[in-house]
């Protein structure tokens, strides 16, 4: 067999990413019409997860697995979790990211699917499930929704700037939040908090807002958005030079990062429980 360029690939893989995520969106929406039955509660009573975000979640291990059997998948309700293995493909998967909106039928809630392999994620697909609106990206490709190409956004100071961001669930973290929110508000233009950490990675690519950042995203919370914003121009890290995740992700346009990242380092964002 012919070695496959990266490229190709990442757009078989995105070409799947895609397929998968449309037939899971409509089942999510439809189950939401349809009315939500099983509403059990996780860590807290606010963080809920539904019926639907476990049908979401099966349907589309199903897909992925007769698609390609060989490969792994890590979700948040009962996807594989067994250590990915060198070279082999692993999806990573959001079945309902924003449960909350989902919950109350507030339309900013998505399933988020990215294809990594060794650590590297190579294809991903957000799809807003309420409205039908779609990013994509491959790595080295470059981001898009619609047919239009991702560049961010232009914004250079951080006064300027629309920063979205989110909170955690447990009531300690939240406080520790709300004071960094304190501090930051009076910096930037104003804050937005849609409550769904893949939508505002797609947001910040497209420059709806400047910039994003937020503590205690898990792998599947910014897999496939992070790649997005990354393929858009944005710089998505950590601090300190740390990669993004659980401690920190912020993701902006250089030209922004630098005084958003000094910002939350002086307020201690990533501190705190």
């Amino acid at each position: 067999m012919a070695h496959q360029p990266a490229g190709s690939i990442a757009d078989d893989l995105l070409a799947i990413a895609v397929r998968v995520a449309r037939d899971a969106a409509a089942t999510a929406r439809r189950m939401r019409a349809e009315a939500i039955t099983d509403v059990q509660t996780k860590s807290t009573d606010t963080d809920v997860v539904t019926a639907a975000d476990r049908a979401v979640e099966r349907q589309v291990v199903e897909a992925l697995r007769r698609e390609r059997p060989g490969d792994s998948v890590l979700g948040e309700e009962y996807g594989d979790s067994a250590t990915p293995v060198p070279g082999a493909v692993r999806w990573i998967l959001d079945p309902i990211d924003g449960t909350v909106n989902y919950l109350y039928g507030l339309p900013q809630y998505a399933v988020s699917l990215a294809a990594e392999v060794d650590g590297v994620v190579l294809a991903g697909v957000v799809r807003n499930a309420a409205t039908g609106d779609e990013w994509t990206a491959t790595r080295g490709g470059g981001a898009w929704r619609d047919g239009r190409r991702l560049t961010g956004s232009a914004r250079a100071t951080l006064e300027q700037a629309l920063v979205a961001t989110g909170f955690g669930y447990d009531a300690a973290r939240r406080a520790h939040q709300g004071a960094v929110l304190a501090g930051l508000i009076t910096q930037v233009r104003d804050i937005r908090r849609f409550g769904a950490a893949a939508l505002d990675l797609c947001l910040a690519a497209e420059g709806a807002v400047d910039a994003y950042f937020e503590k205690g995203l898990n792998p599947w919370d910014h897999a496939a958005g992070g790649l997005v914003a990354t393929e858009a121009g944005l710089r998505v890290a950590g601090l300190h030079g740390a990669p993004p995740g659980e401690r920190m992700l912020v993701a902006a346009p250089p030209a922004l990062f630098g005084a958003l990242h000094d910002a939350l380092v002086k307020l201690d964002a990533a501190g705190g429980p």
